[in-house]
């Protein structure tokens, strides 16, 4: 799969904006919208770039990750488990280990990204507890 940054110079850490600006428009929108989603399920989130794609992370650890690709967006929860939890209400769309993508013409629906984004922080308190 062919991302749709490879023609900018390889980001730094902070470069989240960068990134959104490199991106094609309509995939820009369909990620800002998730973005958004994200942002308003975990204001405490901070958006830095992990291996040259956005990543929200909470309390220094990644909790998932958005990208835009030629054809489709990604959400990656980084969670086989999260992503088995909701498998019944992910069936429209493509999924593989810890990656959920989707038409760049039709955003995941905000209640379904909210709940990945909560189980996500769920097992991170977890593994904070162990």
């Amino acid at each position: 799969m062919k991302q749709a940054t490879t023609s900018t110079p390889r980001l730094q850490p902070g470069d989240v904006e960068n990134y959104f600006a490199s991106v094609p428009e309509d995939a820009r929108v369909t990620l800002e919208k998730l973005r958004k989603t994200i942002k308003a399920t975990v204001p405490k989130a901070v958006e830095v770039i992990w291996y040259q794609i956005p990543t929200f992370k909470l309390n220094d650890r990644p909790l998932v990750s958005i990208a835009a690709f030629k054809n489709h967006c990604s959400l990656f929860p980084m969670s086989f488990a999260v992503l088995n939890t909701y498998k019944d209400e992910l069936k429209p769309f493509h999924t593989s280990k810890g990656t959920l993508r989707f038409p760049l013409d039709q955003p995941l629906p905000a209640a379904l990204v909210k709940k990945v984004v909560k189980a996500r922080i769920q097992e991170h308190e977890a593994r904070k507890k162990r």
